[in-house]
């Protein structure tokens, strides 16, 4: 079934039984759609009615992220990684260090994901890291984790090659331009 006709069915659903699963699937078909706006909102009222899924609260923040209420994303993120800190096999950390960079908490974000790093291995985890590393001037770190992207390239099989392929351009692109300066 296609997630427009499944959303109208939801939203269906929804007259009848506002429950937190309702609002829930509501919200994830929305992110899956990169309509961020209303997966928030399904996000706030599933959390309105039932505030005790880390999920839930993961997802609203990634939703804040991506509309660049990063404070609101921080706000989700934080307490959640207190309770868990290997959330989303250490992508919530990650996505927090980003948030952190954004709003110019440098040194807590470093921290972050220093920490969050020893265990992502995604390229695009790799390349976030790397781009962050090059914005904060350690320019050597930064050739290091781009380096470990493409040498993690060689190791993909061919159909992930592909899917992660706009990461791999991207960190490619940044070790041009740091050959470029140097």
């Amino acid at each position: 079934m296609g997630r427009k006709s499944r959303i109208r069915q939801i939203q269906a659903a929804i007259v009848d039984n506002p429950s937190a699963a309702n609002f829930e699937e509501l919200g994830e078909l929305y992110w899956d759609q990169k309509e961020y706006a209303p997966a928030r909102e399904a996000f706030d009222r599933a959390i309105a009615t039932r505030s005790d899924s880390p999920h839930m609260f993961y997802r609203r923040a990634l939703c804040a992220f991506e509309l660049g209420d990063y404070p609101a994303a921080i706000a989700d993120l934080e307490p959640l990684l207190r309770a868990d800190a290997k959330f989303d096999h250490y992508r919530a950390a990650a996505v927090l260090a980003r948030a952190y960079g954004s709003i110019g908490r440098k040194e807590e974000a470093l921290a972050l994901y220093a920490q969050a790093m020893q265990y992502l291995t995604t390229p695009e985890d790799l390349y976030r890291y790397a781009a962050f590393l090059e914005s904060q001037d350690r320019r050597e770190e930064a050739r290091h984790w781009a380096v470990q992207l493409m040498e993690k390239k060689r190791t993909l099989p061919r159909y992930m090659q592909r899917i992660e392929r706009p990461w791999f351009r991207k960190g490619k692109s940044l070790l041009k331009a740091r050959s470029a300066r140097a």
